[in-house]
């Protein structure tokens, strides 16, 4: 590894420019303390290094190939100083422009930020991780390419840096080594956001180049899009497996249920990560169950041509505007055509930013439908008394993951800890929590992506600090024959939870097990038969 390399480095040639060797990464709590209860770390196959840019740190998240001629790289070159000019530009980026400039223009160099970046402390130390690394390069980029008389002052102002295309692809990577949790803006003292340059960088590669992860864009937005659902399920095979799902439920809770379609005036629309229905049923089961034991009107949408009514997923968010901005017109579009009161927002982080707070630049006239997080209804519900609750049925350990999205970036800390407290006697908060607690490590779609080596780089790396967590908060009672449980209520997070505890055999090595927090409602529900939540489950 070369920790120390510098931000004028990134356009030399060199081969990686850095390397993360696993032998260097901080230590984890026991028992994975022992090096033999490691995973081992898969090395890129020379085809993969032949066919696609790896030089960033021998990790490949984005599969860039090469140009195949010198016209191309210019080509490429010239599309990136468009893109780069249209990002500091108020006609195409009013949204972000302001704090995208005062970013630029105002860090302090004070590293503030790097002690609070749970990628760059758990690399390691790894200097390309240092949030300010990939700020830096931009900001040179600012100076010498859009800032007046910067081909000429900017190397002694600002300091050097080459644009060729081994900047261009090592950058595109390096956007994808951030989860975009911004711990980093919060804890600047100048309130500068290293994170939303992250994203914009992003945006930028994607709007101008072509570049990004394949997993968010060709399986995500565009097959919602044309479908429905990033899942590729059409309105039949959702209806047909959420009928399975209610049979299901009310057969292991022997509370009748019948998933509401398409009703019009309904009070809540309730909106869920479509991955919940294929990858954790339960979830959508739980939710069917305590809506109708309260007495909600609630109903889900059909719809998938002109609007978008059963997944809220929106991966826009973590990389394209103009393909969030899709996506939220057609999730109002389907409430609107219902009219209902207000959408419901199920447990998943990203959806709950990017259709409240990002999509208020959006939705406007009649389209600003009002939109709730489902924390909020769950915590009303379980302390209005109209469900009986017997909190025995959850006494095993329990901790509490904190979405970022969610929790940090929209400030809903409480209502899930409420709900927690009362009904899991022994619910342990991590170190630290709230709007303090690290990002899963599948945060900004990470959790979708492994092609190549990437998924080693995300287990090895950027979820190492949340492994760190989880192993403290249920430090005493390692025991695998003790059961315990993670709650994450975000399907973005559950799906970096289910892969953290595969690839570390966490539930055979520690008896640790994950799920939502709708689940652990149902789990207590006095008068639903024991046992809803099953256990390692992987």
């Amino acid at each position: 590894m070369n920790p120390s390399v510098k931000v004028e480095e990134i356009s030399k040639p060199a081969d990686p420019l850095s390397h993360v060797d696993p032998r260097d990464l901080p230590i984890l709590p026991k028992p994975y303390d022992d090096a033999e209860k490691i995973p081992a770390w898969k090395p890129l196959s020379d085809k993969a290094k032949g066919e696609y840019e790896s030089s960033l740190d021998d990790t490949i998240a984005l599969s860039i190939r090469k140009p195949a001629s010198k016209e191309e790289e210019e080509r490429l070159i010239r599309q990136f100083l468009d893109g780069l000019e249209k990002l500091f530009s108020r006609e195409n980026n009013w949204t972000f422009l302001q704090p995208m400039t005062l970013s630029m223009e105002n860090c302090a160099k004070c590293q503030t930020c790097a002690e609070a970046c749970h990628i760059y402390e758990m690399s390691g130390h790894n200097e390309i991780y240092r949030p300010t690394y990939r700020a830096e390069v931009l900001r040179r980029l600012y100076y010498k390419y859009l800032k007046p008389g910067g081909a000429l002052f900017s190397k002694w102002l600002h300091g050097d840096i080459e644009l060729n295309w081994t900047t261009i692809a090592r950058l595109a990577e390096l956007s994808y080594r951030c989860n975009l949790c911004r711990r980093c803006a919060q804890t600047c003292p100048l309130g500068l956001d290293n994170g939303l340059i992250t994203h914009d960088l992003r945006k930028l590669f994607s709007q101008e180049m072509g570049i990004y992860a394949k997993e968010l864009h060709d399986n995500g937005s565009m097959l919602q899009l044309r479908v429905g659902s990033s899942t590729g399920m059409n309105p039949l095979v959702v209806k047909d497996n959420i009928e399975f799902i209610d049979e299901d439920t009310s057969e292991r809770t022997g509370i009748p249920i019948q998933t509401p379609w398409d009703v019009e005036g309904a009070d809540v629309l309730l909106i869920h990560n479509a991955g919940e229905i294929m990858a954790w049923p339960e979830n959508h089961g739980a939710f069917a169950t305590i809506f109708e034991a309260a007495g909600i009107r609630w109903t889900l949408s059909s719809e998938s041509q002109e609007a978008l009514g059963y997944d809220n997923i929106n991966y826009g968010l973590f990389y394209d505007d103009v393909m969030l901005a899709k996506v939220a017109v057609k999730h109002a579009k389907a409430a609107k055509k219902l009219g209902v009161k207000k959408i419901v927002l199920g447990e998943c982080g990203h959806a709950h930013k990017a259709l409240t707070v990002i999509a208020d630049r959006v939705l406007t006239g009649e389209l600003n439908i009002p939109r709730e997080s489902a924390m909020a209804l769950l915590k009303e519900i379980v302390f209005s008394g109209k469900i009986k609750f017997d909190p025995s049925r959850n006494d095993f350990p329990v901790t509490l993951h904190d979405p970022c999205n969610m929790v940090r970036l929209m400030g809903i800390v409480q209502p899930q800890r409420e709900i927690l407290q009362l009904l899991c006697p022994q619910f342990r908060e991590m170190t630290p929590h709230g709007v303090d607690n690290y990002c899963c490590g599948g945060g900004s779609g990470f959790a979708i992506m492994s092609g190549h080596n990437f998924e080693d780089w995300r287990m090895h790396v950027s979820g190492r600090k949340k492994m760190e967590q989880i192993l403290h908060a249920f430090h005493d009672e390692l025991d695998p024959s003790i059961r315990k449980y993670v709650c994450a209520p975000c399907s973005n997070c559950k799906g970096q939870m289910r892969d953290l505890i595969k690839y570390y055999d966490m539930w055979n090595q520690c008896g640790i097990s994950y799920g939502g927090l709708v689940e652990l409602i149902v789990n207590a529900m006095a008068d639903a038969q024991p046992g809803y939540i099953e256990w390692g489950l992987f």
